[in-house]
C-alpha cells in the first residue's frame, strides 16, 4: 500500500511557497526516492485576502490550531518566524507527538531548552537544517557525519547580508549607510535589519551549531556579540593593508581543558584563508573534527530556493524513516549541563581603534595605560584616511598583542577617561584561524 505523509504548514511567505513549489515539482521524485507520498494538507498564514498562486485556496485558514490539530496532518512545518506564536506552534505539535522541521533560528537559540525537551517527553523530532547557513547540509554534518569527532573549532560567515555590505565596502569604497541601502534596495537586507547588522542572526545559528557539537543548551544570554554597525572604511583599508580582510565571524573553539568558547563579531582574517573569499550573500563554516580534520561547507546561505531545499530535504528525511516505520531522533541535547567560556577569559590579538584629539603626546598617553595594565603594541598608526590634513581629530589605531578581553575592556575604560579621547574605542580581534 502506498504510504501517505500529511503535511500542516506555518506560514507561506517567501521560504514556505518555495516548499510548496519544491513539493510540487519534485513529488513524484521523492515518492521514489522514500516510498511515501508527500503532501501539504493544511496552512496557516496571517491573512487570507493576501494573494497568493499554487496551492487551493482552501487549503489557508488564519487558526494555526486547526493546522495542528488536523487529523490529516502527521507533520508541522513551522515557517512564520519569531518566538512567541511561532512557539506555541511547535510546542502544540511536539504534545501531540507530531513531529516539527523549521528553520526559526532565534526560536531554537531562545527557547530551544523547553522544546528539546518536549521533544524528549513527546518523541517527537525537531529537524532544523534550514535554520543555520541556506543549503548548506551543516547540522546533518555535526550531528551524523561528525558523530564520531570531538569539534575542536567551527569558524563561520553565517549571514549573508552583513557579508554583503562588507564585500562592498571592501571593494567598491562605499560608506556602511550606502552598502547597507545598496543590499536592501536588492532584496539582501530586511527594511529593518536590526538582526543582521548587530550580529544576532549569526549568533543565534553559531549558539545552535555549538550546541549541536558539544551536547548542551546555550543561553544567549551568555554569547558575546557584535555587529558591523561600527566598521568604517579607515578598517577595511587599514585591514587591507596589512593583509587582513573584515568578516562578521561567528568563533567556537574548545580549548584543551574542554572549556567552550563562543563569540560573534566583525573580526579581522588573513587574506589567505580560505574563508577570506567567501563574498556576497554566500556563507561558509569551516569546521575541525580530531579524526576529520579540517572541511569547508560552502553554499547560499539564504533566498526561497536554498531554504526551501533544506526544509524539504528535513521532510524527505520523516518520509523515509517513515516508510520504513520509524522516525529519526532529531537533536536532543545530551549533556545534562555545560557551559561557556566567559568571554572576558578569550584572548585574541587586537585592532583598536581611537577618535583622538589631534595634538603631540596622544600616543604616548594611550601607551602609558596600555603599559601600565601589561598590554603590548605591535603598532601604530595615524591620521588614517584622513583627507582634511588640518582636522582638530583623527582616527588613531593601535595593534595589541593578544591578552584577555576582560583585562582589555578594563583597559579601555581607563584609557576612555583621557582628555584625547572623544568617543568610547572601536576593537575588532585578529582571528587565527
Amino acid at each position: 500500500m502506498k504510504k501517505a505523509l500529511g503535511i500542516g504548514l506555518a506560514g507561506f511567505g517567501t521560504v514556505g511557497s518555495g516548499v510548496w513549489e519544491t513539493l510540487e515539482k519534485n513529488s513524484e521524485l521523492i515518492q521514489a526516492r522514500t516510498g511515501v507520498q508527500v503532501s501539504i494538507n493544511r496552512i496557516a498564514v496571517r491573512d487570507l485576502t493576501k494573494a497568493r498562486e499554487g496551492a487551493a485556496a482552501e487549503l489557508f485558514t488564519t487558526d494555526w490550531q486547526e493546522v495542528v490539530n488536523d487529523d490529516s496532518v502527521q507533520m508541522v512545518v513551522e515557517l512564520i518566524g519569531g518566538t512567541t506564536t511561532a512557539f506555541d506552534i511547535v510546542s502544540s505539535a511536539l504534545k501531540l507527538g507530531k513531529p516539527v522541521v523549521t528553520g526559526n533560528k532565534a526560536l531554537l537559540a531562545e527557547r530551544g531548552a523547553e522544546l528539546f525537551e518536549l521533544s524528549r517527553q513527546h518523541n517527537a523530532p525537531i529537524l532544523f537544517e534550514a535554520a543555520i547557513a541556506g543549503a548548506i547540509p551543516i547540522v546533518k554534518a555535526i550531528k551524523d557525519s561528525f558523530a564520531g569527532n570531538r569539534i575542536e573549532s567551527m569558524a563561520g560567515i553565517i549571514n549573508g547580508t552583513s557579508n554583503y555590505i562588507l564585500e562592498r565596502m571592501t571593494d567598491a569604497g562605499l560608506d556602511y549607510k550606502v552598502a547597507l541601502a545598496e543590499a536592501q534596495e536588492l532584496g539582501y537586507a530586511e527594511a529593518d535589519p536590526t538582526l543582521d547588522v548587530n550580529g544576532w542572526d549569526a549568533a543565534h545559528k553559531a549558539i545552535l551549531l555549538t550546541s549541536l557539537a558539544h551536547g548542551f543548551v546555550i543561553d544567549p544570554a551568555d554569547v558575546y556579540v557584535d555587529g558591523i554597525e561600527q566598521v568604517r572604511g579607515t578598517d577595511i583599508a587599514f585591514a587591507k593593508n596589512l593583509g587582513y580582510v573584515v568578516k562578521l565571524l561567528c568563533v567556537m573553539h574548545t580549548r584543551p581543558d574542554g572549556a567552550v568558547e563562543l563569540r560573534t563579531q566583525a573580526s579581522f582574517i588573513s587574506q589567505k584563508h580560505i574563508l577570506s573569499s567567501v563574498n556576497g550573500v554566500f556563507n561558509a563554516v569551516a569546521v575541525t573534527g580530531d579524526a576529520a580534520g579540517e572541511s569547508l561547507f560552502y553554499g547560499r546561505g539564504a533566498g526561497k530556493g536554498p531554504t526551501a531545499s533544506s526544509v524539504v530535504g528535513d521532510i524527505i528525511e520523516l518520509a523515509q524513516a517513515m516508510g520504513q516505520g520509524s522516525q529519526p531522533a532529531g537533536f536532543l541535547p545530551y549533556k545534562p549541563d555545560g557551559g561557556l567560556l566567559p568571554i572576558e577569559e578569550t584572548e585574541t590579538p587586537y585592532y583598536v581603534r581611537f577618535d583622538v584629539s589631534d595634538r603631540p603626546g596622544v600616543v604616548a598617553d594611550i601607551a602609558q595605560v596600555l603599559a601600565q595594565h601589561g598590554i603590548g603594541i605591535s603598532g601604530t598608526h595615524s591620521p588614517v584616511n584622513s583627507d582634511d590634513p588640518d582636522a582638530e581629530f583623527v582616527d588613531m589605531v593601535f595593534m595589541l598583542h593578544t591578552c584577555p578581553w576582560g583585562k582589555l575592556q578594563a583597559t579601555l575604560s581607563e584609557v576612555e577617561k583621557l582628555d584625547c579621547i572623544n568617543s568610547a574605542p572601536v576593537v575588532f580581534r585578529i582571528e587565527a584561524l
